[in-house]
């Protein structure tokens, strides 16, 4: 989780320097209107999906969560093993989706329409897809964890 949400802050801080960079001269534009849309877009993108939740919900979630319940580790392992695996393929299919050409700069529903997107719109959204699976296969880990320390201090039982 951290390894591919530290890879997710360097390059949307890239992408958000590329942005300041735009700003410099109002009269110069270091890329076109339609690379500056990617560019903001693609930086929201990554920041949240491929920075903010790994590292804080998935790397300091499977750090913290067991010294909070005094466990050794999680319960479902493999599951969180699929999980953070799930994070490499999005990457992939983000970097198709950000090379991908004309509709991705936009999440605005007609301009990210059929008319007006190519492929690059298909594999950003399996990315943000495959992102929201990870998220979702490590929430159940947390919560079958958290249930299942509840259940074994209610009965008396500790593993």
């Amino acid at each position: 989780y951290m390894v591919i949400g530290l890879w997710g802050g360097f390059f949307g801080l890239s992408l958000s320097v590329l942005v300041r960079l735009n700003y410099l001269d109002p009269y110069f534009n270091l890329v076109s209107p339609e690379v500056y849309n990617y560019v903001v877009t693609g930086h929201g993108i990554i920041m949240i999906f491929f920075f903010l939740m790994p590292v804080l919900i998935g790397g300091f979630g499977n750090y913290l969560l067991p010294l909070l319940l005094g466990i050794p580790d999680l319960n479902l392992p493999r599951l969180n093993a699929l999980s953070a695996w799930l994070l490499f393929p999005a990457c992939v299919c983000l970097s198709f989706g950000l090379i991908g050409g004309v509709g991705v700069g936009s999440f605005y529903p007609p301009l990210s329409s059929l008319d007006y997107s190519s492929w690059g719109v298909d594999f950003l959204m399996f990315s943000l897809h495959l992102a929201g699976v990870s998220s979702l296969l490590g929430s159940i880990n947390f919560i079958c964890t958290i249930l299942e320390v509840m259940l074994d201090e209610g009965t008396g039982r500790h593993s």
